[in-house]
């Protein structure tokens, strides 16, 4: 299943639109705020899918009745640009526990690339909801490898795989090399054309460079 959340009008639409303006683009601090504002735009239309019961709350006055989520959560993130997207779901889901995946592109002279993971520092995910945030789903091959390594501490009961921007073919490549797992796909945006370097277009450009500055 794939949810596309601009598909309805709403303020998301405008964040979405100042990460793309390369006018915009050039004020780190809001990228990396409108980054945080989405996560926590996901984080609120994940909440609705999610299992509650019912509890009674003391206050002053009596007794209420709320349903609260049950739900064991950990977010997962791929470094570095998850991290402000990270932070936009922690503020919401502040009871969640957290994983942290190193991965990276290793280029070859042909310009193709193989996806090397450095370094895994994950809560328990056996039986939990995880979220596994990364802003650009492009060629979906950094989220796979993010996800198959994970899997190797525990199977979640439900992965929900979050990326504001997402290509048509980083969205079939995950469909073809996650057989056999519960999860669902959520984006801002589905961009129709992935270059040889496996950037989006029309995309933003590359989001870790936005937030933190140009990488050597």
């Amino acid at each position: 299943m794939v949810k596309i959340l601009s598909q309805e009008n709403s303020v998301l639409n405008t964040f979405i639109a100042e990460m793309r303006d390369v006018k915009v683009q050039t004020d780190r601090m809001r990228f990396r705020r409108n980054l945080e504002r989405v996560g926590e735009i996901f984080s609120y239309e994940i909440s609705k899918t999610l299992n509650y019961t019912g509890v009674d709350v003391q206050t002053p006055l009596g007794v209420a009745n709320t349903k609260l989520m049950t739900n064991e959560i950990v977010l997962g993130t791929i470094l570095r640009a998850g991290l402000p997207f990270h932070q936009g779901f922690l503020n919401y889901f502040d009871k969640a526990e957290n994983s942290f995946i190193s991965a990276y592109r290793k280029y070859h002279k042909d310009e193709t690339f193989d996806i090397k993971i450095e370094y895994i520092s994950t809560a328990n995910i056996e039986n939990k909801t995880l979220i596994m945030i990364d802003p650009m789903l492009a060629s979906g091959a950094s989220m796979v490898y993010a996800l198959q390594a994970l899997l190797k501490y525990g199977v979640p009961e439900h992965i929900h795989i979050v990326g504001i921007f997402a290509s048509k073919e980083g969205i079939e490549y995950i469909n073809k090399n996650l057989a056999g797992v519960k999860y669902t796909i959520w984006t801002g945006v589905i961009d129709k054309e992935l270059t040889v370097k496996s950037y989006i277009v029309p995309g933003i450009g590359d989001a870790g460079d936005l937030a933190y500055g140009n990488k050597f």
